[in-house]
């Protein structure tokens, strides 16, 4: 029997590291392409998926260059970072049979299209994969801020925090072997205990607009599956 997904539509945020895998920086072929496989794995499951990716892995090969720069043009070097990974993921995914469109906050006419509401949602309900990249297309903001931002104003009823541990811990994993995994947590529960699920602007956004996260491991086999299902995998941050 088929199971069923216990979501419509989610906001999948994936961080610029998740796609280097095992090299210093840059696109690792083989974990891109794992990630596609994932994806495909919950379209096949009915669910309209949007995705924010961010830039560290390509701004990290330039982040040596870029110490002592202006705030603001760092982080617009670090938008075009996201675009080039959009386009990155949508190609694979064109390669893997998933029609995905890219749509930028900044102005890239010649590349991808902008970032208009209403044709990312009407690409949602097509089943096409929207892709967000260049952040909010604001300075100052990160890309987990973009991800809330665009999560709410898609209707998404769940961001995806995709990292590299599996869920909200009460303390470093890797510094503290007994470290607890929650696998629930609220909101003011996070806060007071300073846990850092996402930047705070992100966070406050979720919270205020009754926006739960779900943290889960990227480099799990399967792991984004069995999230989309509701099963207990990672950690889910609630009201």
């Amino acid at each position: 029997m088929l199971k069923k997904s216990a979501y419509k539509r989610v906001l999948l945020k994936l961080s610029g590291e998740a796609l280097m895998g095992d090299d210093a920086y840059g696109i690792n072929r083989v974990t891109i392409e794992r990630m596609v496989a994932d994806v495909a794995e919950i379209k096949a499951l009915g669910v309209e998926l949007a995705i924010v990716i961010g830039g560290g892995n390509i701004f990290r090969g330039v982040a040596p260059g870029a110490q002592g720069m202006d705030r603001a043009t760092a982080d617009y070097m670090g938008m075009l970072a996201t675009v080039m990974n959009s386009l990155a993921l949508a190609d694979a995914m064109r390669q893997a049979g998933i029609t995905a469109r890219v749509m930028s906050a900044i102005a890239i006419d010649q590349v991808v299209e902008p970032y208009v509401r209403p044709k990312a949602l009407q690409y949602l309900e097509e089943g096409k994969v929207v892709v967000f990249a260049a952040g909010t297309g604001n300075p100052f903001f990160t890309t987990d801020t973009a991800a809330a931002l665009r999560g709410a104003e898609i209707g998404a009823e769940i961001v995806l925090k995709a990292t590299k541990v599996d869920g909200v811990y009460s303390a470093d994993p890797n510094k503290y072997p007994d470290a607890v995994r929650y696998s629930t947590i609220s909101f003011d529960d996070a806060i007071s205990r300073q846990l850092q699920v996402m930047d705070a602007t992100a966070f406050a956004l979720c919270r205020d607009r009754n926006l739960p996260i779900k943290v889960f491991s990227i480099v799990k086999p399967g792991a984004l599956k069995s999230v989309i299902l509701g099963e207990d995998e990672g950690t889910l941050v609630h009201v």
